[in-house]
Parts: structure tokens; sequence; C-alpha cells
């Protein structure tokens, strides 16, 4: 007997015409992103380190050379 068979002789139903046009949903970024507490934990951390030693290195080239 084929896998794909039902077994008490019945025919398989195909599908709906409601299951057939509905494509599945994309889910957009941003609900994925904020969805992701480690993502948001990693991306807590890291944008304020990458802009505090922007601001720093920025500061640090506007002292005057000592003579």
């Amino acid at each position: 007997m084929p896998e794909n068979e039902d077994k008490t002789g019945t025919e398989p139903t195909p599908p709906t015409s409601e299951q057939a046009s509905e494509p599945a949903e994309r889910i957009p970024v941003m609900q994925r992103v904020l969805d992701n507490p480690f993502l948001l934990l990693f991306l807590g951390v890291t944008i304020p380190t990458v802009f505090y030693i922007i601001w720093g290195v920025m500061e640090i080239a506007q002292i005057p050379i000592a003579k």
C-alpha cells in the first residue's frame, strides 16, 4: 500500500480554496527583531559602545598637541 493512501479507503480531500489561496505570511523584520530578547540585548550593548568609542576618538583628536 503506498504511503499517501488513506487506510480507510476514502480518497484524500483536496485543499480548500481558502487554504490554497493563502500563501505563508512573512513576519516583518522589525517584529522579528523585537521578538528576539538576545538580539535586543546585543544591540542595546553594542550600539552605545560603538557611539561612545567614536565620541571618545573625536574628543581625543581635538586635544591640541603640547609643545
